[in-house]
């Protein structure tokens, strides 16, 4: 599989599993995404899991179904606490299948 991909079980993202990679020049993690059942709004639509050193699955970040403000269309954005990477997920290139999300990254705000 392509780095910075996640490979959704189907198009619907919002309730599917996903295996997937993100590569930066920091570090190198194979991830496993599973769906969370949640009536809060806030809650994440997915953990994010991945590998300690010792091999164990550890949960270490979250996927969050967002909102555009202006046009009102729905995205998604990954973060992985440990590295404070934080990504959106969007259509992978060259690709017309939408099971298939690229991870885009994005850098932290600038402290005010």
């Amino acid at each position: 599989m392509t780095t910075n991909c996640i490979k959704f079980t189907s198009a619907d993202i919002e309730t599917a599993k996903g295996v997937g990679s993100i590569s930066t020049l920091t570090f190198d993690l194979d991830i496993t995404v599973e769906p969370v059942a949640s009536v809060n709004p806030m809650a994440p639509t997915h953990r994010v899991l991945g590998r300690s050193p010792r091999g164990k699955l550890v949960e270490c970040g979250g996927i969050w179904k967002k909102q555009n403000k202006e046009t009102g269309a729905d995205y998604y954005t990954l973060t992985i606490r440990d590295h404070g990477f934080n990504a959106n997920l969007g259509k992978a290139a060259n690709q017309n299948d939408l099971s298939l999300q690229a991870v885009i990254p994005w850098g932290p705000k600038d402290a005010a």
